[in-house]
């Protein structure tokens, strides 16, 4: 929170390029199943969230940005291509997954059902397992090193190595 009681949001791509504050209340939290959003997000759906009008201020780079349709704009970080914003006439939405601590960004409403793949609703009956349960089909994994952006702002990015 900041000092006048506004919630205060930052985050930013994987590599750590492109990094956002927003501050004040998040709008139109929800997810969007339309096709266009399967593939700007290459994924089941889009999960968006609006930010308050003057609220959003890019504090490391900026997206690179494609147009999808006449009224939007996709964002999306050049180096990495993480996908970062929805940009229409109404306002920027920003991928929650972007989002440092997207556990706090909560959808409230789907769009674009008319798209919504047909096992999207069943996914969450698929059996499941933590990452490193994996090591034994993934042997890779005992030795992953990660290099992507740490979920909180930096000075710089990369990190000098010490």
């Amino acid at each position: 929170m900041s000092l006048d009681n506004k919630p205060v949001y930052a985050g930013g791509c994987q590599c750590g390029a492109v990094r956002f504050r927003v501050e004040g209340k998040l709008a139109n939290v929800s997810v969007c199943h339309c096709r266009m959003c399967q593939k700007a997000f290459g994924s089941f759906y889009a999960p968006l969230a609006t930010a308050p009008e003057g609220g959003l201020s890019w504090t490391r780079g900026e997206p690179k940005r494609f147009r999808s349709s006449n009224h939007v704009l996709r964002g999306f970080c050049a180096e990495c291509g993480t996908p970062l914003t929805f940009e229409a006439p109404d306002g920027v939405a920003l991928a929650i997954g972007a989002f440092d601590h997207p556990q706090e960004v909560m959808p409230t409403k789907q769009w674009g059902v008319e798209g919504k793949l047909p096992y999207a609703d069943d996914i969450p009956s698929l059996p499941h397992r933590e990452t490193m349960d994996d090591v034994g089909e993934a042997s890779y994994l005992r030795s992953l090193e990660n290099f992507q952006h740490p979920d909180h702002d930096t000075d710089c990015w990369p990190e000098a190595k010490q």
